[in-house]
């Protein structure tokens, strides 16, 4: 085999920090993550009860919502209430820091549910195009 491409450019520089770029991906991880997407989609419409969230989210399990809710309060997306009551009662609720995610969180849910059937025929024509390799 030969290479076919000897002489390929580099790429301009691109003036920025590592950090920085460290940062935004850690953020994009925590917005991007699908637990994440559906406890912010759930808490919109008000503060919501732990076993609530547990019981709306099928699949998840009580490790997983715990982490996930942990992470959105320490990214200050999320805050935590706990009412002096027997038993204690938590509410979670989105901060306006998570609020003001919200709406592109549900516009890229709506966006995913409106064109999964094109995602699914397009995986699908992949599929079928590898498999004969």
């Amino acid at each position: 085999m030969k290479p076919e491409h000897k002489k390929v450019p580099a790429l301009p520089a691109i003036p920025h920090q590592d950090s920085d770029c460290r940062g935004v991906a850690s953020v994009l991880a925590r917005v991007g993550d699908k637990w994440s997407v559906l406890v912010i989609m759930l808490l919109r419409d008000g503060p919501r009860r732990f076993n609530e969230l547990k019981r709306m989210i099928g699949g998840i399990s009580q490790r997983m919502l715990t982490l996930t809710l942990r992470g959105l309060e320490r990214d200050g997306l999320v805050t935590r209430t706990v009412f002096p009551t027997v038993p204690p009662r938590v509410d979670y609720e989105l901060t306006d820091l998570g609020r003001g995610l919200s709406d592109p969180v549900i516009k890229l849910g709506e966006w995913a549910q409106q064109h999964l059937p094109d995602i699914d025929t397009a995986r699908k024509n992949f599929d079928g195009r590898n498999s004969e390799d």
